[in-house]
């Protein structure tokens, strides 16, 4: 089934024409659950990945042992929350059976779990350019991968991402049979399988990133907009209309688009070995829409209105920090320099 951002609540180039100018074309993910193969595009499937070709592994975390929670035991805890979220009870009812609490108390407990050597990498996203409009790839390749270490690592507090373009054509032979990892260190990094369905959007920069002039201008007009939907009796949180949260950036797990600057000031960000400008690649984000964006949410996902940390907003079940997304840059002038990541 595809996924269709509803038109926004209004048109913000009428409005401020001076914006038209900066916009960008990003192409939001909406990730499913499902069942991709190695062939898929796909959030946490399988990767197209030679038999023969080495798989990454993280040097900073090698064995013997690591302080963290078993794979088998996240997705159990996630199928019984799933499982009971499902089942009708009356107002006070416990969420849980009490056989049910004890099962997820124990899958949640962190513990010194054996790993027999570096820990491998997860597989985030493989993207084929077939699916995805204007996917960024060095010349003689179409397929785009993304792996993590399933651990924080110092310098950023984020997982150490591996980046890998290839031809899918070039990939022949049986299937690889990756290794696994026996312990990841933040239940968010082992996503759960998603198919996608590609939708490209148009977006404008973050007002962090806005000339201070037009953002001064844009305040005001959402401080009128407030007034007048107060008088009107119309300021139900859907009649509002925000430009950061309704005609800018999408939410959610897209590539391309601008730069969901959020919770600190845009910073200057340059490629680390030549200097140059980079550009948004991809983003990666636990939830496709929350309350503060839900004029996002697809057409096809209007009858849910249920949790946001359950159901299609956020089926991958990724969790960068507290509630954040993982954005990956590429360098401008070559995609074989360092790719840079942050977190908004």
């Amino acid at each position: 089934m595809t996924r269709t951002t509803p038109p926004r609540p209004l048109d913000v180039t009428a409005l401020f024409p001076e914006v038209a100018a900066l916009a960008r074309t990003a192409v939001r993910l909406h990730p499913r659950a499902g069942a991709p193969t190695a062939a898929d595009s796909s959030v946490g499937g399988p990767l197209l990945w030679p038999a023969d070709e080495p798989w990454p592994t993280c040097p900073e975390h090698t064995g013997p042992s690591h302080h963290g929670l078993a794979p088998a035991d996240i997705r159990l805890r996630r199928r019984i929350l799933a499982q009971a979220h499902t089942r009708p009870r009356a107002d006070g009812d416990d969420l849980l059976t009490p056989e049910e609490r004890a099962l997820v108390d124990r899958a949640s407990e962190r513990r010194r779990i054996p790993q027999d050597g570096p820990v491998p990498m997860v597989p985030v996203a493989q993207l084929h350019a077939s699916d995805v409009p204007g996917l960024p790839c060095p010349d003689g390749t179409d397929v785009l991968q993304v792996l993590w270490c399933p651990f924080d690592h110092a310098q950023d507090h984020l997982p150490r991402t591996v980046l890998r373009w290839r031809a899918a054509a070039d990939v022949v032979g049986p299937p690889a049979d990756p290794p696994r990892p026996a312990v990841v260190g933040n239940a968010g990094y082992l996503p759960e399988p998603c198919v996608v369905h590609p939708e490209p959007v148009t977006e404008y920069p973050a007002p962090h990133e806005l000339p201070e002039e037009l953002a001064d201008r844009i305040d005001a007009w959402e401080e009128a907009h407030e007034e007048r939907c107060d008088e009107d009796g119309t300021d139900d949180e859907d009649d509002l209309v925000y430009y950061q949260y309704d005609l800018s950036v999408a939410p959610g797990t897209k590539v391309g688009g601008h730069a969901p600057w959020s919770f600190s000031d845009p910073c200057p960000l340059s490629c680390p070995e030549c200097g140059a400008d980079v550009t948004p690649l991809l983003t990666l984000d636990g939830t496709e829409w929350d309350g503060g964006s839900g004029s996002w949410r697809p057409l096809e996902d209007a009858d849910y209105d249920g949790l946001h940390v359950m159901g299609p907003a956020c089926d991958t079940h990724l969790a960068i920090g507290r509630g954040y997304c993982l954005q990956l840059y590429v360098c401008t002038a070559s995609y074989a320099h360092p790719h840079l990541q942050n977190m908004q």
